[in-house]
């Protein structure tokens, strides 16, 4: 089921709708919604998992730091699993059919592995990186430049 555009071509964009990884769980969000899911605890909580993983994706996108980024983006990713194993759980007991569980699945899987690249990314940002030549002393980094230089 094609979702629309988030946002119009002409009006203004938000971070958020550069993501692919966005575009892709609100797909999943709304295929969900759709689905006929029994009993209602299931149903009560894929509903909030899918909400949480695309909320929790938007949060992490308002952040500024590297760390908090990586953070909010795991949470995601965690929404994310919980969302597959409800599926799972669904049609190992019969109560979704095998090509609705593939076609889910397909797009949470691709949530999660898109999720898992922000998450390295956001790591690779933050590692520590050496202190310029000027600030190093006797083998050891300080946080003020070799008055010497």
């Amino acid at each position: 089921m094609p979702v629309p555009a988030v946002a119009p071509d002409e009006a203004a964009v938000l971070d958020i709708d550069r993501l692919d990884v966005y575009r892709v769980s609100v797909q999943f969000a709304a295929i969900v919604s759709c689905l006929r899911i029994t009993p209602a605890g299931l149903r009560d909580q894929i509903d909030r998992a899918s909400a949480s993983m695309v909320l929790t994706l938007a949060e992490g996108v308002g952040r500024v730091s590297p760390a908090d980024r990586a953070h909010f983006f795991a949470m995601a990713r965690g929404s994310a699993l919980e969302c597959a194993a409800v599926l799972d759980l669904l049609h190992a007991r019969g109560a979704l059919s095998g090509p609705a569980h593939r076609e889910a699945r397909a797009l949470l899987v691709r949530v999660v592995q898109m999720l898992t690249r922000l998450i390295d990314r956001q790591r690779i940002a933050r590692a520590p990186r050496p202190a310029p030549a000027s600030w190093r002393r006797t083998g050891r980094v300080t946080t003020e430049p070799d008055p010497a230089s």
